[in-house]
């Protein structure tokens, strides 16, 4: 076989390789994330337990007719709704009442938020001051529609004003916290949390997913940023 045959053979061969590996990364990865997903949120619903029911009878005792939990159809991987849960912290009419406070909105693009939205009951300013509110998503976690480190699984309403540049933030599972969440949230705009969640997918692995999972007890322990 002559040195151009062989060089041949060898830049055909080589690429195959390098994908077949990329594959095998991937399938690990997930492998050990869905593991990890598992295993924490499986541990954090039955020691939070008791946690749950103290919010639940707190919810109750301010609003007896509303529902202790709030679930809302997110889109999750590849565009999939699925119904995600959390601890009410609104009023029962919040959603009937979010296009009257439109123009109040303080984020730009396709996202929604207000640092004093009236909608928000006493008891879930303190729910989201301190990121209870979202604790029961480990239910998502447990059942796969979420992943504990992801991109904020966003509204059906959001992503109908996506790009296709947007979009790619939707490649991979949505999660409970990601990059975003614990570099600044609230305070960043829409592009910068798009940017931030494309830096995510593009460099995530495990080590990468437990540190944000660090950084993200000082939001569980009162982080300014959440509302």
């Amino acid at each position: 076989m002559s040195l151009r045959e062989l060089q041949e053979e060898y830049e055909y061969y080589y690429p195959a390789a390098t994908r077949l590996q990329e594959r095998k990364s991937v399938t690990s990865y997930s492998f050990m994330k869905r593991t990890l997903d598992i295993v924490l949120s499986l541990a954090g619903l039955i020691f939070l337990m008791p946690l749950f029911i103290v919010v639940a009878v707190w919810i109750k005792l301010e609003d007896p007719d509303g529902s202790v939990f709030f679930k809302q159809n997110r889109v999750g991987k590849d565009e999939t709704l699925f119904p995600m849960y959390k601890f009410r912290s609104m009023v029962a009419n919040a959603e009937a009442l979010k296009q009257q406070l439109m123009s109040q909105n303080e984020v730009e693009g396709a996202m929604f938020k207000m640092k004093n939205d009236p909608r928000v009951t006493r008891v879930g300013r303190v729910l989201r001051k301190t990121s209870i509110d979202e604790l029961p998503q480990l239910w998502n976690v447990l059942i796969g529609d979420m992943s504990l480190v992801g991109p904020r699984p966003a509204l059906p309403s959001e992503v109908k004003e996506y790009t296709t540049y947007d979009k790619k933030r939707l490649a991979v599972t949505p999660g409970c916290t990601g990059l975003w969440q614990v570099s600044g949230r609230s305070n960043l705009s829409f592009e910068q949390m798009v940017e931030l969640d494309l830096t995510y997918i593009r460099n995530r692995s495990i080590f990468y997913d437990l540190k944000i999972i660090m950084k993200t007890v000082s939001v569980l322990l009162g982080s300014k940023d959440a509302f």
